[in-house]
């Protein structure tokens, strides 16, 4: 978790992310070495200077709306910083930190529909970031090597190369692909909270997490009392999030289990999770959905399916897994994986909205913006020696050179310089356009 450099280090000589992953690296160690030890006192390092600045400096890089109170990231360095967290470890030092009304918003999902978020204040978002790097390396020493969601040195790209190696290696063509109906919205308070208090026994620490979860949801104009579920948006909700579905995980991983005996494995990234196996008999999926109503949990079963990839395609993270046959014309398959359909069209949607957008802009400012969309979309889908995005970047860089023409074309009117120039080559060679085809995965 940490250069071993630091520990010669004296604390006055250590910034402030360095004491921070320090203390984390103890917490870490001592949860790994006594599975059922308690923690009791953690409260008051949410009051360090360090934590806090620290915890600040995240909320500031995630940067995110005002909340409930209207403040803003902006209004706050406006105010001054230092004296706004010297304000906040006072209370939490004193006692007096409240948690505000969480404010409901909603953004687009890909199918159309409305993905309800909760945004807390920003103060709300430091003591939550300060009290989730305290916890986080505690649970992180219980979570098992399946989950990879919202979990530090870990990401969705970890996830496809161990389904691939399940598929692949251990020949697990079967997969159980599930999906959970509104989970953040759905988890037990108490339920949860039982399994927090199994590594947390500081009341004060248990107290900031229940005032967070029972933080009245502000919408219409109007207060609602949480009885349940964690609000999407909170800082330290995929964290609780993971905690809970941790359950799941050890379940199926368990040696003498009911998962187990019949080979299947189980790869998750927060609520998304795949079953995998040579077989799975029908029983195991019965059993699951039984688990999840223990649980409290419901499995979607209009989204939930059952498929051998060697036969039929399926979707997870964004990735297609397919099956293709060979491109020579050999009687082999391959495994292919992907970009998913409904990604190449979002980032399609994304190109088209900035460029709407930003019509009146000269040829650098479009390519400032164009840049950010373009990499992180190819970032996250090439996946060296696992995925294969070529014809989508390929398709992508056609969209991009016949957007580009049609966007110039319109400005016309107002004699645009590129009007009569292949304007994709012209800003690819200018201006430093990222050309998806010979883009260089980072």
């Amino acid at each position: 978790m940490i250069d071993e450099s630091l520990t010669s280090k004296r604390r006055s000589q250590m910034k402030s992310e360095e004491r921070l992953r320090l203390l984390q690296r103890g917490l870490y160690r001592k949860a790994k070495q006594d599975k059922t030890f308690r923690f009791y006192v953690l409260y008051d390092k949410l009051s360090l200077n360090y934590i806090l600045r620290e915890a600040w400096k995240r909320v500031k890089e995630n940067s995110g709306t005002a909340g409930y109170d209207r403040i803003s990231v902006k209004d706050v360095e406006k105010y001054g910083v230092d004296e706004y967290l010297a304000e906040i470890a006072e209370e939490i030092r004193n006692e007096t930190y409240k948690a505000s009304p969480v404010l409901r918003v909603y953004i687009p999902k890909g199918d159309g529909k409305m993905r309800p978020l909760g945004i807390p204040t920003v103060k709300d978002r430091i003591v939550q970031m300060a009290c989730k790097f305290v916890i986080e390396p505690i649970f992180e020493a219980d979570f098992e090597e399946c989950s990879y969601g919202f979990r530090p040195k870990r990401a969705a790209k970890d996830a496809i190369i161990s389904i691939k190696t399940n598929i692949t290696s251990e020949r697990m063509v079967e997969v159980y692909d599930a999906d959970l109906k509104g989970y953040f919205d759905n988890i037990p308070h108490d339920k949860l909270m039982k399994l927090v208090e199994l590594r947390i026994s500081d009341k004060r620490i248990l107290k900031l997490i229940r005032m967070w979860l029972k933080a009245p949801v502000f919408e219409n104009g109007k207060l609602t009392k949480s009885k349940k579920g964690t609000p999407q948006g909170g800082v330290i909700s995929p964290l609780l999030a993971n905690i809970y579905l941790n359950l799941l995980d050890k379940a199926v991983n368990r040696k003498d289990g009911y998962f187990h005996k019949y080979g299947v494995r189980i790869v998750r990234y927060a609520d998304d999770f795949i079953l995998m196996a040579r077989k799975i008999p029908k029983h195991c999926t019965v059993y699951l959905q039984e688990l999840m109503k223990v649980m409290e949990l419901e499995i979607n079963m209009e989204k939930t399916k059952m498929v051998n990839v060697m036969e039929k395609p399926f979707d997870f993270l964004g990735f297609t897994f397919r099956y293709d046959r060979d491109r020579y014309g050999r009687k082999t398959k391959y495994l292919n994986i992907v970009p998913r359909k409904k990604s190449e069209k979002a980032i399609r949607k994304n190109i088209k909205e900035h460029l709407r957008k930003n019509g009146h802009k000269n040829p650098t400012d479009i390519v400032k913006g164009l840049n950010p969309i373009l990499t992180g979309w190819i970032n996250y889908y090439n996946i060296p020696n696992v995925s294969y995005p070529q014809g989508a970047k390929r398709k992508l860089r056609w969209y991009l050179w016949k957007s580009l023409y049609l966007y110039y074309r319109r400005k016309s009117q107002r004699k645009s310089k590129l009007c009569n120039q292949d304007a994709f080559k012209v800003l690819v060679t200018k201006y430093g356009l990222v050309d998806p085809w010979k883009y260089k995965h980072v």
